[in-house]
């Protein structure tokens, strides 16, 4: 049986995924600016934001509650969305959300995972990543997306499992739970690698 494991995340989507898996968690977060090194490579920027947020949830839980869960493992993730050379955070206002969802129309673009898993003084952090093609979509269409599911707590201002989703996505080629925001299938495996079982 998978041992109980804290959360670092408020992501609904996070929970959902660890719900499916059947692995057992609770949710503590601490606030933790995205900040990045600024010459550090896209691709190692949501591996190090996760790391970050996972030290962060894990000093609180140590300071709060007095050693309680030095064994308990620390989960956090990051995701970006990348697209020629421009990491695509969440975005801000919705004109920001349209003029993304503008760019990647009819375009592919990299989904990028970064995932850290602190258990005692064992660290695994590790990276995934998608690449997502979208159909042209027309202008109508993203201002209707935006304007019904407020896409703004989002990298990219998308949900691949929401309407967008089902009209405009081409093709994946990779893990489609990694484009949710968790790539659950090797975060278990490393669960395992880290013998996480009671």
């Amino acid at each position: 049986m998978m041992q109980h494991i804290i959360l670092a995340s408020t992501s609904p989507r996070r929970k959902l995924l660890l719900e499916w898996a059947e692995v057992p968690f609770e949710i503590v977060t601490r606030h933790t600016e995205e900040n990045f090194p600024p010459d550090m490579k896209a691709e190692e920027v949501p591996a190090y934001i996760a790391k970050q947020k996972a030290l962060s949830t894990k000093q609180h839980l140590q300071e709060a509650y007095h050693g309680q869960y030095t064994t308990t493992p620390v989960l956090a993730a990051d995701t970006i969305v990348y697209f020629q050379n421009e990491i695509l955070g969440k975005p801000t206002a919705r004109d920001e959300a349209i003029a993304m969802l503008m760019k990647l129309s009819g375009n592919t673009h990299k989904v990028i995972t970064g995932v850290a898993i602190l258990h005692g003084e064992k660290e695994i952090s590790f990276t995934d990543i998608t690449e997502v093609a979208f159909h042209s979509i027309t202008p109508d269409q993203i201002i209707y997306y935006v304007d019904k599911y407020k896409p703004f707590d989002k990298a990219g201002a998308y949900a691949i499992q929401e309407w967008i989703g089902v009209v405009g996505i081409k093709s994946i080629k990779g893990d489609f739970y990694n484009v949710m925001g968790l790539p659950v299938s090797r975060v278990l495996q490393h669960l395992d690698q880290l013998d996480v079982t009671v």
